[in-house]
């Protein structure tokens, strides 16, 4: 494990996926992070590669050629990762492409997962590098879960997102049993720009955003004000979810979606896709605040 810490905060990356696995605050205690408990959901904040959710039938297209990818990529389980950077408040850890990865994925890459520990704030950034010969196609996303509630003495009722601009923008729906979107839209906000949790939010799966005005959410306790903010300027779409009745909440930035349930499975095709020139080099960052009165 990986440990980047301040006079707030300290955080914990385990080199399993390059995943971010704790945030506690130095002062008190506190966890902001879910546990990852295995009976429910052993996930922390698995970082997505090369696709973002599910591929139709587990499988895309290249050059008319089928491949096989499992839902959100196989970087987040990858054991390949290692240290490219490493000071007391920054660490990147790169995944290379390999001979077992060309059976998957037919591209030679670098993806670098980069965190930087400054004050309050935590912002992770991806990089992929273009180290082949043509041009490659890929998305990223980020998966983080909150722990939620943070306080003992609440519930998770108490607690919502706040959205920095008034939203009124539906979620595009998700077959639960495949991982594909319908075409359907649900409406979310009851109060523009607001979403309170409860335990059958995301009982048709996640709540999918194509095209909110907003590119920072907050999390929000009843009792105990803004808890964190959430900054995913760099992401074009937001994915929020959590396992019915469990105690956190994922608020995930995604550069790139699931297929749908009509995907001709493209892989070039495919909705939010990436294409990266040869020798060319791609990053987006999102960035997670601390609000400084839960760390003292």
């Amino acid at each position: 494990m990986f440990i980047l810490k301040n006079s707030l905060l300290e955080i914990a990356i385990h080199p399993i996926g390059a995943e971010l696995q704790k945030i506690s605050a130095v002062k008190n205690d506190l966890e902001f992070m879910w546990d990852g408990n295995p009976e429910i959901w052993s996930g922390h904040a698995p970082n997505l590669f090369p696709i973002v959710g599910e591929l139709k039938d587990g499988r895309f297209t290249y050059k008319n050629k089928s491949y096989h990818l499992s839902r959100h990529g196989f970087a987040r389980r990858s054991d390949a990762f290692v240290v490219d950077e490493k000071s007391e408040n920054h660490l990147s850890l790169k995944m290379t492409y390999s001979e077992a990865t060309l059976l998957n994925y037919p591209f030679k890459f670098e993806f670098l997962v980069s965190y930087a520990l400054v004050k309050n704030r935590i912002t992770i950034t991806y990089t992929v590098r273009n180290i082949d010969d043509k041009t490659i196609y890929f998305s990223i996303g980020g998966h983080p879960a909150f722990k939620c509630p943070v306080y003992p003495e609440e519930t998770y009722e108490e607690y919502s997102l706040q959205f920095e601009h008034p939203e009124t923008s539906p979620t595009h729906l998700l077959n639960v049993s495949t991982g594909l979107f319908t075409s359907e839209t649900e409406a979310v906000f009851k109060t523009p720009g607001t979403i309170p949790l409860h335990t059958h939010l995301f009982d048709k799966d996640a709540l999918v955003f194509k095209d909110l005005k907003s590119k920072q959410v907050s999390l929000h306790s009843k009792n105990h004000g803004e808890i964190l903010n959430f900054n995913f300027e760099d992401f074009p779409f937001l994915g929020i979810w959590a396992k019915p009745n469990a105690k956190f909440v994922c608020i995930e930035p995604w550069q790139g979606l699931a297929d749908s349930e009509d995907s001709i499975q493209v892989l070039k095709d495919k909705e939010g896709i990436v294409a990266l020139e040869k020798n060319k080099t791609y990053s987006a960052s999102y960035s997670i605040e601390i609000h400084e009165r839960h760390l003292v």
